[in-house]
């Protein structure tokens, strides 16, 4: 080798040797790899899709997810990484619903009027709450087909009518995993698997015992999440979140209340933020029911894990803001803040808009709003 090549090659060598050094160097000052991530919840909508009292037969400021879908809008715009969630309870409880049910077939080509609305929001994933069941499996069936998101929960399994647990099937899928790409604080881009698995409180199975008994039964809720949580992990998920239909602590009405509240699910190790519904609470803030061990409001945890509860019938939606961090070969939840964001205010006794309601979404369900009224006009 010529004496000139050599000296170039060692000069190149020393400078990649140095430039090695540096981009280390470099990543020890900056610190780990870090993602923001913000997890948003409705819960509890009762297939309030606008803003309308079918009861009173008036407009009203104070729900409707058309409003939520603006404060959804907004929240997703001010956050790199977002997902979003609903926690059941969706296909009954107000004229729209009793109008799908009663007057509007159900066919690939004309679905569930509540996934007309909520299916433009992108959701990432839901859970089943016990109203779900109120009309009929087949019916839930039918209208959750419609829904262009998956559906999980893995505490209602098939009534096989033995006592083995080994054999037990899930009625729905247990849990999914999202692959999301996101992007870290410095600009590069990752592949992030977000684990999602459903619960709901077994209070459904006597609720609705009519179509549970002798078809499905219900798990504890900690007892499930115990199971199936490190499966998750085995199959590659790097966080995991806890779409659980059931109150902070357990249905006054069950007889088994042990773990079968979000205050015992909060407890079983892998689980990140819990996104919860049920009893119309919201969390967090400030409240007597809410004074239990391990809660602290100003993060929004739960005996460390984060949650959020997003009220009901869309007039709150719940935020989780998850710092996460790559440390160790893995991506781990650094911190979190839980938070609620209204639809609305109570201003001298009256209510006030926070957020205007988003005219797509008024639009998408306004002949079945009108078809409804008509429904409701007309029925004996």
């Amino acid at each position: 080798m010529k004496k000139g090549m050599k000296k170039s090659l060692i000069t190149l060598l020393l400078f990649i040797a140095l430039l090695i050094v540096w981009n280390q160097t470099e990543a020890k000052v900056s610190g780990p790899q870090t993602i923001h991530l913000r997890l948003m919840e409705t819960t509890d909508l009762h297939g309030n899709m606008i803003g309308f009292d079918y009861e009173d037969r008036k407009k009203t400021v104070e729900f409707g997810l058309s409003r939520t879908a603006s404060l959804i809008k907004q929240a997703r715009n001010e956050s790199q990484n977002s997902l979003l969630f609903d926690n059941g309870d969706i296909l009954e409880g107000n004229g729209l619903d009793e109008y799908a049910y009663r007057s509007h077939p159900l066919d690939m080509a004309n679905i569930h009027p509540v996934f007309k609305a909520m299916n433009t929001l992108l959701y990432d994933a839901a859970t089943v709450g016990n109203h779900e069941f109120n009309y009929g499996i087949d019916f839930m069936e039918a209208s959750l087909s419609g829904a262009n998101f998956p559906y999980v929960n893995a505490n209602i399994y098939v009534e096989d009518r033995n006592q083995l647990d080994e054999d037990d099937l899930n009625y729905f899928n247990p849990y999914t995993i999202l692959e999301k790409e996101v992007t870290d604080t410095s600009g590069q881009k990752h592949k992030l698997n977000v684990g999602v698995i459903g619960f709901i409180t077994p209070i459904v199975a006597e609720w609705n015992k009519e179509y549970f008994r002798g078809n499905l039964k219900v798990k504890n809720i900690k007892e499930t999440a115990e199971h199936f949580i490190p499966i998750m992990k085995s199959k590659g998920a790097d966080i995991i979140v806890a779409l659980a239909h059931t109150g902070l602590q357990s249905d006054k009405g069950l007889d088994e209340k042990k773990g079968n509240s979000v205050h015992a699910l909060s407890k079983v190790k892998g689980i990140d933020a819990i996104l919860f519904g049920h009893s119309h609470s919201v969390f967090p803030v400030k409240d007597e029911l809410q004074k239990l061990p391990g809660i602290d409001l100003k993060t929004g945890t739960i005996n460390g894990t984060a949650a959020v509860q997003a009220g009901y019938w869309g007039n709150h939606l719940g935020l989780i803001d998850l710092k996460i961090i790559y440390q160790d070969g893995e991506w781990k939840v650094k911190s979190s803040l839980s938070s609620i964001r209204p639809v609305y205010r109570t201003l001298n006794k009256k209510s006030r808009e926070v957020i205007p309601a988003d005219p797509l979404m008024e639009q998408i369900m306004k002949k079945d709003h009108n078809d409804a009224l008509d429904y409701l006009k007309n029925k004996k």
